[in-house]
């Protein structure tokens, strides 16, 4: 892979589209919605659109990332399409490298395959200090609230996995799901797409193995992290392009990115590649933005607390404003609500060149979510228009270059 980012112009931007069903609406209309969607990304200039493993989520319809994307691949012809990301608790290695090694096969060169590691809580009956452990993100951030060169960072998240009801809901999902399958080390499970994709996978015992979708395919391996732990590491130390993931978890991405680029070593890439994702969303005024904005809060309360999950995206004349909600509420998800960029289009650049600039970032991961899918598109139109320069229009083929033929 290579960085072809043209010298001197802003980042490239991408997609990572969760194919959000609203209120009152349908997973099947959703899916529609992101695939049409797509197609226009590509005319607006995006680099990739990338799709996010979800199960049983009333507000999310992208549950299979690699069917997605061979649907957009097939109605475009130069925007990369992938994952962002196939879970390895619930896909094998070997799995998301076939599904994506056969779309490779069929629009090579345009695929990328996205990996990440999924948290599960600890049992009901697991010990106290082991549900202790579990309700905060690790490695915790090294300070928060901060502003680091014009850049917020938050503190974490007061999200507490020893809550019966959410402990609950995400172990009952895993057993609805049936993800039974033990990961192997997360560098052993990385390695084993690489070796195959190499045509160069040995098992334990010096087995020979070969994956005819995977063997030289030509699609980029990427790790998403949401911290400076293993995945992070274990990225940089194989020389693998990394997302850090602003829009999940802002108050860790700093020290992702710095854990990533201190373990880099030359591998898959021969320089570091980052890429940084935000929640952003984009109206003609920053008024309008800030309306379309209000559901926003109870969608992410719904994912970090209680037995419901993802709910369906609410209609904002609906929602509550900020300031009619409880403190409670507000502390669970003022991470979120405070670094999502929200705003008239000259306000949103503004705050995602700050996020480029701090983190260094090689390109940024735009997500987006709207109760009405005309007001997500509108949004990534009035993004395109204003970031990127018209040169870079329709260049979405100037991106990593694999190395696989």
């Amino acid at each position: 892979m290579t960085d072809a980012r043209p010298t001197g112009s802003r980042v490239p931007l991408s997609v990572l589209d969760l194919a959000i069903v609203p209120e009152g609406g349908t997973g099947a209309a959703a899916v529609r919605t992101a695939v049409d969607l797509a197609v226009r990304l590509e005319e607006l200039g995006y680099r990739r659109v990338w799709y996010a493993e979800h199960h049983l989520a009333a507000g999310v319809a992208s549950a299979s990332p690699a069917v997605l994307a061979a649907a957009v691949a097939a109605r475009t012809s130069r925007i990369r399409v992938g994952s962002g990301a196939v879970l390895l608790s619930t896909t094998s290695p070997l799995v998301g490298a076939e599904q994506f090694g056969t779309i490779a096969a069929l629009h090579p060169g345009r695929v990328d395959l996205g990996v990440g590691r999924a948290f599960t809580p600890p049992p009901a009956d697991a010990p106290a200090a082991e549900l202790a452990a579990a309700s905060v993100s690790k490695p915790r951030p090294t300070a928060g609230p901060r502003v680091v060169d014009g850049l917020y960072v938050p503190g974490p998240p007061p999200v507490d996995f020893s809550d019966s009801a959410l402990r609950e809901r995400l172990l009952a999902q895993k057993r609805v799901v049936g993800a039974s399958r033990t990961p192997a080390s997360f560098r052993a499970e990385l390695e084993l797409v690489l070796g195959l994709q190499a045509g160069t996978y040995r098992d334990e015992a010096g087995h020979p193995y070969t994956s005819p979708p995977v063997d030289r395919a030509a699609f980029d391996l990427w790790v998403l992290a949401s911290s400076a732990g293993e995945s992070a590491r274990v990225a940089g130390e194989l020389g693998l392009p990394i997302a850090a993931n602003f829009h999940v978890s802002p108050a860790t991405t700093l020290e992702t990115v710095a854990a990533y680029r201190e373990a880099f070593r030359p591998g898959v890439l021969d320089a570091p590649y980052v890429v940084v994702s935000a929640d952003v969303l984009v109206a003609e005024t920053d008024e309008r933005a800030e309306e379309l904005a209000r559901p926003f809060a109870d969608w992410v309360r719904s994912i970090r607390g209680g037995s419901d999950g993802a709910i369906a995206y609410p209609d904002p004349a609906r929602a509550p404003s900020w300031d009619e909600r409880t403190p409670d509420e507000r502390v669970l998800v003022a991470d979120r609500v405070d670094t999502r960029v929200v705003g008239g289009p000259s306000a949103v650049v503004e705050r995602l060149e700050t996020l480029q600039r701090v983190t260094g970032a090689d390109e940024l991961l735009v997500t987006t979510e709207a109760h009405d899918p005309a007001d997500a598109r509108r949004s990534f139109e009035l993004l395109a228009e204003h970031w990127l320069a018209p040169s870079t229009a329709g260049a979405a083929d100037l991106a990593l270059a694999s190395t696989t033929a």
